[in-house]
């Protein structure tokens, strides 16, 4: 595993310093390491205007995997949200942070299983802190055969459990029970990205942001980037309440959502349910052809 950041602008090395700093102020980190893009070597950070006349930005996020020995208590009280919320409240990160944190037990039988994603974090990423009382085991590579078989089991069971919540939200919707209804939109979404995300990397985060889990699979293929369009405000607005259904739909009485609401979002849903097949099935018959 690397250590330098000397490859990053400065202004990239600074803003990584200061939230790893941040992270072992709040945390007994094992490790922390950047991975993804900024460790690579390739991130985006780029303004353009697009032909409807309206200025993006897309600037790649900040990838650390954030290792611990008592991932429970720190799961438990929120550190990962309250981490990243600290760091955008500094002046010394603009940057959006993108955190998975797993224990010490989960990083070694990962890699040990030769689980990809995290094979490629040992390989490819960036150091940033160690408590030097643990040591990660050597990288075990599965072949194109194994990867194969992973991408295949993961796409039968996770699209099936979705497509399965999809079915559900129709029910809840013709009995008028509404909140049922997203929440089950909620949990198909969920798993639609949970699908793509285990199929092209074996390996799923445990958080149920979908706006999260949408920015890491945008980063998988494009054709998914429109599907929850944020280009007007009445489009963001839907976009939180399937975003906020997770917990709003189960424990807040003031959580209210339309008939009219739900098949605008439930159409969306119906549009990534149908490109997660497609670009899955592609995927996989991309490791049949490597065989």
């Amino acid at each position: 595993m690397k250590k330098s950041l000397s490859h990053l602008p400065k202004h990239a090395r600074d803003e990584i310093r200061a939230v790893t700093k941040i992270i072992n102020e709040m945390i007994d980190a094992e490790f922390i390491i950047l991975f993804g893009s900024y460790a690579r070597g390739d991130w985006v950070d780029d303004v353009y205007v697009g032909d409807d006349g309206i200025t993006y930005e897309y600037k790649s996020d900040y990838d650390l995997l954030v290792v611990v020995k008592d991932l429970p208590k720190y799961e438990y009280k929120g550190y990962r949200d309250r981490i990243k919320k600290k760091a955008r409240r500094s002046a010394d990160c603009d940057t959006r942070i993108s955190i998975i944190m797993h224990s010490v037990d989960e990083i070694k039988k990962a890699i040990k299983r030769g689980s990809y994603f995290f094979v490629d974090i040992k390989k490819e990423g960036i150091q940033l802190h160690s408590s030097k009382r643990f040591r990660l085991p050597s990288v075990k590579e599965l072949n194109i055969k194994q990867r194969k078989g992973n991408a295949e089991r993961n796409f039968k069971n996770w699209f099936e459990s979705a497509k399965g919540f999809f079915k559900g939200f129709n029910f809840y919707l013709e009995e008028k029970d509404y909140k049922l209804a997203v929440f089950s939109l909620h949990q198909a979404t969920e798993r639609f990205y949970h699908t793509v995300l285990l199929v092209f990397t074996d390996y799923k985060p445990k958080i149920h942001d979908l706006e999260d889990l949408g920015i890491r699979v945008d980063r998988l293929s494009s054709r998914f980037k429109e599907i929850f369009s944020k280009k007007t405000e009445e489009e963001k607005r839907l976009f939180d309440l399937l975003k906020r259904a997770y917990v709003g739909a189960r424990y807040d009485m003031g959580y209210k959502i339309t008939k009219k609401e739900l098949e605008y979002l439930a159409g969306r849903v119906k549009k990534l349910k149908n490109v997660t097949e497609e670009v899955c099935k592609e995927k996989i018959k991309s490791f049949s052809e490597q065989i």
